[in-house]
């Protein structure tokens, strides 16, 4: 079985979510909030959001090379959104921080019901990416900037039915 979430993660609320993606998102979000149009230093994205400094240049650059970010050079500049935050996903996040979010396998293992896993293993990938393209870091801001209205516990974009029929 290939994953493209693996390495280290970060656990919030039962979810398990890569470290750089979860950085990678964090990034990008500080970048819309304040002016995505504006030039970011690392320096001050990574005071604003908490996060290492020497593993986010490293994030940004993966962003910047999946398109997500430009980079300004000299005085005054910095990083910003390559494109507007409602043309950004975090589906695109992850996968400029992970690669594809897949899980797929190369052969399919018959072997005392190891294939009926697989499927489901391709399924929750499949859900995973959907739910990811469904909100964009406009999404997102507007979220955070109005108190995040579905943190009474509420599941998002899920189905009831953890099947998802």
């Amino acid at each position: 079985m290939k994953s493209t979430l693996g390495g280290e993660r970060a656990t919030m609320a039962g979810v398990k979510v890569s470290t750089r993606g979860d950085y990678a998102a964090r990034a990008l979000l500080s970048m819309a909030l304040h002016g995505y149009d504006r030039p970011t230093s690392v320096k001050e994205i990574a005071e604003r959001t908490g996060l290492p400094q020497p593993y986010l240049e490293q994030i940004l650059l993966a962003v910047k090379g999946a398109g997500l970010a430009r980079s300004k050079r000299g005085v005054g500049g910095g990083y910003v959104l390559a494109r507007p935050p409602e043309e950004i996903t975090l589906a695109d996040i992850v996968a400029a921080a992970d690669g594809p979010i897949t899980t797929y396998f190369d052969v399919h293992d018959h072997r005392e019901g190891h294939c009926a896993l697989q499927d489901v293993w391709v399924k929750v990938s499949e859900s995973m990416r959907s739910i990811l393209e469904g909100f964009t870091l406009a999404d997102l801001a507007e979220r955070a900037r109005i108190g995040h209205p579905d943190a009474t516990g509420k599941q998002i974009g899920l189905s009831s039915d953890p099947s998802g029929r």
